[in-house]
């Protein structure tokens, strides 16, 4: 009990500190590793959207890339099949919309988003199978 009581006076007392929002503010824009940087779910061919996010690396997309791409494959019933999400460049999302599958019965959709984790949802016709922007092209 002595040599601890001696230890403990030769040594600095460490005294936890909380971020507080202010620092989060303050330390968010250089937490990314580049300006503008962004986080898109990605996955390739995963059984259906809950096994892609739930499994999705948590990383940031690689410079040359601005947006986050989603595809998804499913049977005329509309179960899924097949999706995939990743990081791509402009040329990847000039592509947007579904497509049948005739021979095999499937109907492919596929969107693209600008913005961080954006392509949480899962295109499944027309109306999501689109091409959104934050900012003009």
């Amino acid at each position: 009990v002595l040599l601890l009581s001696l230890l403990a006076g030769c040594l600095p007392a460490v005294q936890p500190r909380d971020f507080t929002v202010k620092d989060i503010v303050y330390l968010h824009p250089s937490t990314t590793p580049y300006p503008h940087g962004f986080k898109c779910f990605t996955c390739e061919k995963a059984a259906d959207n809950y096994e892609c996010n739930r499994w999705a690396p948590d990383v940031y997309c690689p410079r040359g890339t601005r947006y986050c791409f989603s595809q998804h494959m499913m049977k005329v019933t509309g179960e899924s099949v097949s999706v995939t999400k990743r990081c791509v460049p402009l040329e990847d999302c000039l592509s947007t919309g579904c497509t049948y599958v005739k021979h095999e019965e499937y109907k492919i959709c596929t969107s693209c988003c600008e913005g961080s984790i954006c392509n949480l949802p899962l295109p499944r016709n027309t109306t999501d199978a689109v091409f959104t922007t934050l900012s003009p092209l």
